[in-house]
């Protein structure tokens, strides 16, 4: 009988099995918790997409975004992107 080497990872679950530290479910248990799984990386990844908007906005204050935009170097786009990113994650306050 040949003897499978684990790596330190998979000793670590071997151990873990044989300690008990691991129990079975039923079958509606980890089809239930599968399916929580399953929607959450379905989530993740519609997250991460980028999404096209239209956006109206003043054209002085357009045409200032680009000028600035240009003044760094990068695409007027990717600023606007930024300034709603920051927002989104508290980075950004805004004055009301």
């Amino acid at each position: 009988m040949q003897k499978i080497i684990l790596d330190k990872y998979e000793q670590e679950i071997e151990d873990a099995i044989a300690n008990g530290e691991y129990s079975s479910v039923s079958k509606s248990e980890f089809k239930k918790t599968k399916q929580i799984f399953v929607e959450a990386a379905k989530n993740y990844f519609e997250i991460k997409k980028s999404k096209s908007i239209t956006l109206r906005v003043k054209n002085e204050d357009l045409i200032t975004v680009k000028s600035k935009a240009k003044g760094v170097g990068i695409p007027y786009q990717r600023i606007i992107n930024m300034l709603i990113n920051g927002y989104a994650n508290n980075r950004i306050k805004l004055a009301v």
